[in-house]
């Protein structure tokens, strides 16, 4: 029986370190100054809807859902409208594509 439970320890402490190592690594700090110097915040805010949704509400929204990392950089990217209402997010072309990436990592961290 103590083999089972050392077996079954063991499993769930290798597949928790998978799923850490999965995740992306997020310098919150750094995010935050990516999202200012890239204009983000004027539209956004971390905790409260401004013209567009609240990061920890797009945070909450996709959590889980494993495509949302591609989803979010396209929208980011080309702009859109329709999700969180019929104001539209302007493209983001002037922003660079790991840029954008690691500005999606750091909304979904919230």
């Amino acid at each position: 029986m103590k083999a089972w439970m050392s077996i079954a320890a063991a499993a769930t402490i290798l597949v928790a370190g998978q799923a850490a190592a999965a995740a992306p690594k997020v310098d919150m700090e750094a995010g935050m100054e990516l999202a200012k110097k890239s204009a983000c915040m004027s539209c956004h805010s971390v905790d409260k809807k401004i013209v567009g949704p609240a990061y920890k509400d797009v945070a909450a929204k996709y959590k889980g859902n494993k495509k949302a990392e591609a989803m979010l950089i396209e929208k980011v990217t080309k702009g859109g409208a329709g999700v969180w209402g019929q104001i539209p997010m302007p493209p983001n072309a002037q922003v660079k594509p790991e840029d954008i990436k690691t500005l999606v990592h750091w909304v979904l961290a919230h």
